[in-house]
Parts: C-alpha cells; sequence; structure tokens
C-alpha cells in the first residue's frame, strides 16, 4: 500500500476508541517517536535524532497540522471533513500562508548524478543543515505535493461512527479508512434500521 506523508501527518489526530479523540503527536517524546517510525519517507533523508524534539518545536509541528488539516477539509468537499476538528478550522487563507511559508524555510535544490554505466538521475539536496527547519518544511512540501498530484481526489474522511481519519481510497466504493471501521458503520446502520422497524410497529400497535 502506498503510503502519504502528510496523510500520515494529519490522521496523527484520531479516535480513542470510546467516543474521544487522542492526539498521537501530544508530547516531544511522542513526536519524536512518530517521526522515527516514518524516517524512510522523508526526502530528503531526515536525520531524526539530530531533530532535538522539545516543546517548541512540537508547537510549531502541531501549528502545521492545523493548517494541514484545513486544506484536507477542502479537499474532500462536498464530502463531510473529519469532525475532530470541523468546528474550528483555520480559515484558507491562513492555513495556505502557514503552509507556504513551512515551505520556503528549506530551499531544495536538484543534485545531478551519472555513474559510468547508468543514466543520469537527479536527487533533492537542502542547502540547510538544521533538521528541525528541514522536519517542518517536509511535513509542509509533503502536504503541498499531494494536493496537487492525482490523490487528492480520492481523499476521504472516514464516515464510520466515532472515526476522525483521512484516508486514500483504494477503489472508488471505499467508504472507511479500515476494516474495523466498515464493521462498526456496518452495525450502526443495521441497528438504525432495526430501531425504525421497532418503531413502526409500536405506532401501528397504538393506532
Amino acid at each position: 500500500m502506498r503510503r502519504f506523508l502528510a496523510v500520515e501527518f494529519a490522521t496523527t489526530i484520531r479516535h480513542d476508541g470510546h467516543g474521544g479523540v487522542t492526539d498521537e503527536l501530544a508530547t516531544p517524546e511522542a513526536l519524536a517517536e512518530w517521526l522515527a517510525e516514518r524516517a524512510d519517507i522523508f526526502s530528503p533523508p531526515l536525520d531524526v535524532e539530530a531533530t532535538h524534539c522539545d516543546d517548541a518545536l512540537l508547537a510549531e509541528v502541531v501549528e502545521l497540522r492545523r493548517a494541514v488539516r484545513a486544506l484536507f477539509a477542502r479537499a474532500v468537499r462536498p464530502g463531510p471533513p473529519s469532525p475532530a476538528d470541523a468546528h474550528r478550522l483555520l480559515p484558507m487563507e491562513e492555513a495556505m500562508a502557514r503552509l507556504n511559508a513551512a515551505v520556503a524555510r528549506e530551499p531544495i535544490t536538484l543534485r545531478l548524478e551519472w555513474p559510468d554505466g547508468q543514466p543520469p538521475s537527479a536527487s533533492p539536496e537542502s542547502s540547510t543543515e538544521d533538521q528541525r527547519i528541514r522536519l517542518v518544511a517536509a511535513l509542509a512540501r509533503s502536504t503541498t505535493a499531494f494536493l496537487t498530484g492525482p490523490f487528492r481526489e480520492r481523499l476521504r474522511a472516514c464516515t464510520a461512527p466515532r472515526c476522525v481519519r483521512y484516508f486514500v481510497q483504494g477503489h472508488g466504493r471505499q467508504e472507511w479508512c479500515k476494516p474495523s471501521c466498515a464493521n462498526r458503520a456496518r452495525a450502526a446502520r443495521y441497528y438504525e434500521r432495526q430501531r425504525s422497524v421497532r418503531a413502526g410497529r409500536d405506532g401501528a400497535a397504538d393506532s
């Protein structure tokens, strides 16, 4: 399954299994762990240990996530956005300005490589050694790439009860982000149908 850094970043807000919402980036330590698990999908590669996650970096990352989730909410229209923050989304102009400012902090150049006997290739190269700047810029850049790419039209907010995740449809009829959400949604629909049937019977009996 293809991985999208921007989508994984946005879905660090998720349901807690009890009707509430939990944050996978609640502490600097949690941020460091999340980055370490995804170091292989950063481009250019990120030195996670050198980012020195602290409260200041965490605050910057979380503020960027607010912008990303606001832009994702726009991307899924006319479908519903994630209910986790639908009532307090950043205005579009502010979200785009925040994202673009983060991207601009790390100028990227292309380095040409052409080994003997092989075709030429170009790899991205950062102009800064500050891993904290590179982290925030990479998260923003991945969002820009996703929103301007072909998969944006397949972005959805899961509509299963209690779920607040965004996901990329694997096929055109996919409604939920994972099988457990599909099972929960079907169970909820079945319950609603049964309740309607019982209500109809009770109404007929009273008439």
